[in-house]
């Protein structure tokens, strides 16, 4: 304990040497206290006191005791376990067919495997109604068939699905790539068959990218807001909408802090195993660069039955999306099909201020988060210094908190002096930074990790200090993962929607909130109009910054990172 000591104190001494690191330390620690921490702790006063400022659990007793609420509560779970059975095997069927066959069109469907990405996560769900709902294109209109269950359970794990599984495909895909076909080899030299080469090889290698890649679908299904709000219909139940209508519908403020705490319960005790527990355990093959072909991992016909299983994935997965374009073009959507540009024009009348407002938001949180993502990335893998754990937690633990909670979380905390920030731009802007931070972290983690720290002891040799080597040396190193940080969360700022909801004004409103006003009263070809028109200002976004950085960025690098 005594060498624990000593060494806590030398490490403050070597602090207290670089006043300017040091303040860089103290700062983010305080703003990670602030607009992380604060609106946690908000929350859970909130929920735990009355009027007069007294203990008081009557609202965590009311929930318990009210069937409907408890009914949401197994329904989040359920559908969140179920997202993340379903979202890793598809996952794995793409990312194991991709490394281990050698079947035609692998970049179509790596393509089609990350494309969901990058639309907003409730789109799927208004095309899901489109094409499976009472006046659907396949139920009704191929089928004749008008009471399909796309409210529910049904409908909400097809959107959750197909939202999610390019999560489990972008960490599986990375782990079965580096699993070297060799090991394969040896089993069938020790007579092993393809399916025990498989079943004792290849899987058992897997079960830590497995079990890590359900607890983050388990996370991302739990805090996902727009879909449930969309598909889960007043007979389904999910907490993440009770807690949203308890606050906007019955002005229960008290009781839908009470409902995000519930909530946040399960999100957060599934980080924790993802991160400090499964997030620890993997395999590491030491055999060096493959040098033998993987054509041997299957045989020629389970090659082509896998083949046929992404197809299906894919061309679902492409009508979800294609629906939203040709919604987007027609009158109005299951009555009158007549191909229009009104829409486009509806959308620029009515939701002009709304596009202002988002592409304003996104520009200004987009290169902050990433920018303090690389600095905290950087502080962790290569700086030594009291609290540097907890400095890691904290800035990740927005990825496990719900958004829905977040919004909440916000709204009590900001809505008096000294820091009244309630229907201003800065509260939609700091709620972006830090919910997307952890994107920049992992990346730059993850690259950092990868460069030698002799590079930089060589600068600090010939006499740079700290702002000077993070500026001019390591930052350069990590502009990959600087700039695909930066893709994700402009594209992340651009197509969220739990958290924002809470958020937005008459000042400053939202594309995504305006899909979700349309879809609510009804007006589907505008939604998908406004939904085009997000879809092609992101992907508008990336080519040009792909175009400028000759391809060196990649969304791969976020897949991980909380939606919505």
């Amino acid at each position: 304990m005594a060498i624990r000591g000593e060494e806590a104190k030398n490490r403050f001494l070597n602090l207290l040497k670089d006043p300017v690191l040091l303040l860089i330390i103290v700062l983010i620690f305080a703003a990670l206290a602030i607009f992380i921490v604060y609106p946690l702790f908000r929350v859970f006063a909130v929920s735990m006191t009355d009027k007069e400022g007294g203990f008081d659990l009557s609202a965590y007793s009311h929930a318990f005791s009210n069937r409907y609420m408890r009914q949401g509560f197994f329904n989040s779970l359920l559908v969140a376990g179920l997202t993340a059975i379903f979202g890793m095997l598809v996952g794995y069927l793409f990312a194991y067919t991709l490394n281990r066959t050698d079947i035609p069109l692998k970049g179509f469907f790596r393509t089609v495997a990350v494309l969901p990405i990058v639309f907003p996560p409730f789109i799927g769900a208004l095309s899901i109604i489109m094409l499976f709902g009472f006046n659907g294109i396949i139920t009704a209109g191929i089928f004749g068939i008008r009471n399909f269950p796309v409210y529910g359970l049904w409908g909400l794990m097809m959107a959750q699905v197909v939202c999610f599984f390019p999560v489990a495909f972008i960490t599986l895909d990375g782990v079965i790539g580096t699993i070297s076909p060799t090991l394969e080899d040896a089993a069938f030299n020790l007579g092993a068959n393809r399916w025990q080469a498989f079943r004792k090889v290849i899987l058992p290698m897997s079960v830590p990218g497995i079990a890590s890649t359900m607890l983050v679908l388990f996370i991302e299904s739990l805090a996902d807001f727009g879909n449930p709000l969309i598909l889960a219909g007043s007979k389904f139940p999910v907490l993440s909408v009770q807690a949203y209508l308890q606050i906007t519908g019955m002005f229960d403020t008290k009781g839908g802090a009470a409902l995000a705490v519930w909530l946040l319960f399960p999100s957060i005790a599934a980080f924790i195993i993802q991160k400090y527990w499964v997030g620890k355990k993997k395999y590491v093959t030491v055999t060096g660069k493959p040098t033998t072909s993987v054509l041997k991992s299957v045989s020629k016909p389970v090659k082509w039955i896998l083949f046929s299983l992404c197809m299906l994935i894919a061309v679902f997965t492409l009508t979800i999306y294609a629906t939203i374009f040709w919604g987007a073009f027609v009158k109005a959507w299951g009555m009158n099909n007549t191909l229009t540009l009104e829409n486009f024009k509806y959308v620029f009348d009515v939701g002009l201020e709304a596009i202002k407002d988002t592409l304003v938001i996104a520009f200004t949180s987009t290169p902050i988060s990433a920018v303090l993502g690389m600095i905290i990335a950087f502080l962790l893998v290569r700086k030594v210094f009291p609290g540097r754990r907890v400095m890691e937690f904290t800035s990740m633990l927005s990825f496990a908190v719900p958004g829905t909670v977040i919004g909440i979380g916000y709204i009590l905390s900001f809505n008096k002096p000294p820091l009244l920030l309630t229907g201003t731009l800065a509260i939609l802007v700091l709620n972006f930074v830090f919910r997307y931070i952890p994107v920049g972290i992992q990346s730059g983690v993850a690259l950092l990790n990868q460069v030698d720290p002799a590079i930089e002891e060589a600068a600090y040799t010939l006499g740079a200090d700290n702002r000077q080597v993070f500026t001019k040396v390591t930052l350069p190193l990590i502009m990959p993962a600087f700039f695909s940080a930066l893709v994700f969360a402009f594209v992340r700022a651009m197509t969220a929607i739990s958290a924002a909801i809470f958020l937005v004004s008459a000042r400053w409103n939202l594309i995504t909130v305006q899909i979700l006003s349309q879809s609510d009263s009804g007006r589907l070809s505008e939604a998908c109009a406004f939904s085009v028109l997000l879809i092609g200002m992101i992907m508008g976004f990336i080519l040009i910054l792909k175009i400028f950085l000759k391809n060196k960025i990649s969304l791969s690098s976020g897949g991980t990172a909380g939606q919505g």
